[in-house]
């Protein structure tokens, strides 16, 4: 969790006018050198073009003989007062023109106090609320939209739209928090920075250059673009991920003196360009880490599901959160863990690090109060019996050890070694949803399906079976007849989840 102690701050404040005459500075003035000093130089050396020229010095000195540069309005008795802080300029309305920006924002020197060489820092800003109302995109695995939606839905997050592989919607910026701490089926979230039609690549260039990227992270950031695209005619996806790089490090380079360094592993601010065939939009990444990444999974096993799939698996069957569920071939225990935490109320993202704690706008007091209140509603005990039988004794040490890592209690989930065509319940009747072994995972065995199929007829009465495969000919080797089958993706795989309601003494031998 991100600490909200107090920084502590630096007030420079101006010396009388009488401490600064110019047969001393040369002297006793502290040299610099590097960029930065060729920048304040050179805006001096333009501010002394434009300034008006010097009136005579009398003889004898005074207070015109000891100004330093162009003279000021300024009227010179005693020390001068420390100006107040600069608003941050986060805090300053999004579309604020230009012109009405204070003058070293928009690269031009001072014009009130010439003298005045304001140098951008390279310091983190400090945080702060962010106002407005964003456009989102929230991807998730293919077939998963209308479960998606329907969990937006109930996080009370507004004019929500399904789309390809992921659902859009409206919110402020404490809906995004929020979208990242509770969406179990959710891949990331994506607040929409700018869109505009782009017809090569230069295009992408001015799009990444007029975007408002300092408002979010600077050169004191580090930072990765992912470029994806669909019809887009682009020749080019790594050239396109190279303009719109340019076109940001160009802009932060501009306003603040210095571009942000590049680091593919772990930046502290991710930028998703996504290209379509006339349009391009550019999205802030706000999670970092993909949401399927809870942070206890180390243990994977040999083909495991990622954990938004096996929590859209939960929903797409329908299982009641009160009703047991088994898993017989539960290998790293993912779906029956991702079931306690629903069971129990654990948000996805309640002990994970995210993307947006490293931005210049994160109010680390709020984020507190969000994961306060999520952690005060998890219930501490759970009743559900929920089961998990593989064949493997390695799978079954692997699913304890991530069951420890989900910080659940040893008898939350009964892990146990059991074949699935012998295996029989011992609760009544509930769920099973399961990924069965299929294509590489399993040697050609004609006999398995047929075997587990007739331990499920005989012995799970009652039950609602719900089996994701890639295989589309497993009710025939099952012998059962579906009563609904839904496409979904896993990974690369195009598989379908089949649902068999199991019906006391209606079964065919």
């Amino acid at each position: 969790m991100t600490s909200d102690t107090p920084r502590k701050t630096l007030k420079l404040t101006r010396k009388p006018a009488d401490t600064r005459a110019e047969d001393s500075a040369a002297d006793g003035a502290r040299k610099r050198s590097g960029a930065r000093a060729r920048l304040a130089a050179q805006r001096e050396l333009e501010a002394q073009k434009h300034a008006p020229a010097r009136p005579p010095v009398k003889a004898g000195g005074g207070p015109a003989a000891r100004s330093r540069g162009a003279p000021s309005a300024r009227p010179t008795r005693g020390p001068v007062p420390a100006r107040p802080p600069r608003e941050p300029a986060m805090s300053r309305p999004r579309h604020e023109p230009a012109a009405s920006r204070p003058a070293h924002e928009r690269g031009q020197a001072p014009e009130a106090d010439p003298r005045i060489i304001r140098r951008p820092s390279t310091r983190r800003q400090r945080s702060g609320a962010v106002h407005g109302t964003f456009q989102v995109f929230a991807p998730c695995p293919q077939g998963l939209e209308d479960a998606l939606l329907a969990e937006l839905e109930a996080l009370g997050l507004q004019n929500l739209r399904k789309g390809r592989a992921g659902c859009h919607f409206d919110s402020d910026w404490s809906g995004v928090l929020k979208a990242n701490l509770y969406s179990r089926l959710a891949t990331r979230v994506l607040v929409q920075l700018s869109h505009a039609p782009v017809q090569a690549e230069d295009d992408i260039l001015a799009l990444a250059h007029d975007t408002e990227w300092e408002r979010w992270f600077g050169p004191e950031h580090t930072l990765r673009v992912d470029t994806s695209a669909v019809r887009s005619p682009m020749q080019s996806l790594q050239y396109c991920n190279l303009r719109a790089k340019d076109g940001i490090c160009d802009r932060l380079r501009e306003r603040e003196g210095a571009r942000p360094s590049i680091d593919t592993v772990r930046p502290d601010a991710r930028v998703h360009l996504f290209l379509n065939e006339d349009s391009a939009t550019l999205y802030l990444d706000t999670t970092g880490e993909s949401l399927f990444k809870r942070g206890w999974r180390l243990d994977k096993g040999e083909a495991p599901l990622r954990e938004n799939l096996a929590a859209g698996l939960l929903a797409l069957s329908d299982w009641d959160p009160c009703a047991p569920l088994l898993d017989p071939f539960c290998g790293s225990g993912t779906i029956l863990i991702e079931a306690a935490w629903i069971a129990l109320g654990v948000p996805p993202g309640i002990w994970r690090p995210f993307g947006f704690e490293r931005l210049r706008n994160h109010d680390a007091r709020h984020w507190r109060d969000l994961k306060d209140d999520a952690r005060s509603r998890i219930a501490t005990n759970l009743e559900t019996p929920l089961i998990g039988y593989d064949i493997d004794p390695r799978a079954v040490d692997a699913a304890r050890a991530n069951c420890e890592r989900a910080r659940l209690a040893p008898d939350t989930i009964r892990f146990s070694v059991g074949d699935a065509r012998r295996v029989q319940p011992d609760c009544e009747p509930g769920w099973i949803v399961t990924n069965p072994p299929y294509g590489e995972r399993m040697e050609h065995d004609p006999e398995f399906w047929p075997a587990w199929a007739e331990n499920l007829k005989r012995h799970y009465a009652g039950w609602q079976v719900n089996v994701i495969s890639s295989d589309l000919e497993l009710p025939s080797r099952l012998r059962l007849k579906p009563r609904r089958r839904t496409p979904v993706y896993n990974g690369a795989l195009d598989c379908r989840l089949f649902r068999f309601e199991m019906v006391a003494n209606k079964h065919k031998d």
